[in-house]
């Protein structure tokens, strides 16, 4: 929940997305956002649960390659951070306006075909099972769910408080160096931890 938490709050593409319609719309269109996105993730998880989880009661040696390959991912997704720009600029985002529904499908739809959530997925999830009775298809829903959980409440803070949180990010370069080195740093302790997990 805590890796999850540090980043939702990071600068990306969803909850810029959000940010920009809450601030252009009004809260209510952010917040149809939020729950368009979140709802695509169930999708993600399911894929998940059921593809990995028959790959995981096969092999002990593909469940290694699979974390294996969820820290490499991980290690570069830190550095593509570490290569980009730390200044947070939002005004370069067009906002077109759009109806509730609209907006709540388009957020699923952004979410459902976007091929780095189930790749993400597949690196996140892994090193997180917890348990030796429940099954792995259950643990993989209680990790999905906590982290749409986790993810909606954050997302909606940052719908709800938009105007003060824009003020606060626009091209401040402070503001935006911290949150690039909390998403490395994040990445590279995940992906340490992956690596170290049990099954």
């Amino acid at each position: 929940m805590g890796a999850t938490a540090a980043l939702a709050v990071s600068p990306g593409p969803d909850n810029i997305y959000v940010l920009m319609q809450s601030i252009a719309n009004g809260k209510k269109f952010g917040l149809a956002t939020v729950a368009g996105l979140i709802s695509g993730c169930l999708v993600h998880t399911t894929l998940l649960a059921f593809g990995v989880s028959a790959l995981i009661k096969a092999n002990d040696k593909i469940f290694f390659i699979i974390k294996l390959f969820g820290a490499l991912y991980l290690c570069y997704l830190a550095y593509q951070v570490f290569l980009a720009d730390a200044m947070v600029r939002l005004g370069t985002v067009s906002v077109p306006s759009k109806t509730i529904p609209q907006l709540f499908r388009q957020g699923f739809v952004m979410n459902v075909l976007n091929p780095k959530v189930t790749i993400f997925f597949l690196a996140f999830f892994p090193g997180f099972l917890f348990s030796e009775t429940l099954s792995t298809v259950m643990q993989f829903y209680v990790l999905g769910l906590l982290f749409m959980l986790v993810s909606a409440i954050i997302f909606s803070i940052i719908a709800i408080l938009s105007g003060l949180i824009s003020a606060r990010m626009n091209n401040n370069i402070g503001m935006g160096i911290f949150l690039k080195w909390l998403q490395i740093v994040v990445f590279v302790g995940i992906a340490i931890y992956l690596l170290l997990s049990d099954k």
